[in-house]
């Protein structure tokens, strides 16, 4: 197979973001894919404690659930705090709403956002 039958077959999604699979999980980018090999060497240079991909935040108003936000990834930093890491290429209304709205009901946390 050639390098052009290779990108026809690989899966891309509404943005035209080719699906990349890293380490044996498939991330939406290939940006995604490269920041999540990033963060696995900050861990094992001792930058940064752990990681975990695609974490689940609950939004909420009023204590009632309106909708929940998977944030890329959460970064546990090495003095234990916790980071958001969004990695994005193209930025939606919807997704800037819910980015606000999550750091707004989650002001102890630090977010950050890769493009």
């Amino acid at each position: 197979m050639n390098l052009d039958e290779y990108r026809k077959r690989q899966k891309r999604n509404k943005f035209n973001a080719c699906s990349t699979n890293y380490n044996g999980r498939n991330y939406h980018s290939k940006l995604e894919a490269s920041y999540a090999m990033e963060l696995d060497w900050m861990k094992k240079t001792g930058q940064i404690k752990d990681w975990i991909p695609q974490f689940k935040l609950d939004l909420r108003v009023n204590g009632k659930h309106i909708t929940n936000y998977y944030v890329d990834f959460k970064v546990i930093t090495n003095n234990g705090s916790a980071e958001y890491h969004e990695v994005k290429g193209r930025e939606t209304r919807e997704w800037i709403n819910k980015w606000r709205h999550a750091k707004a009901q989650f002001n102890d946390y630090k977010f950050i956002l890769i493009k």
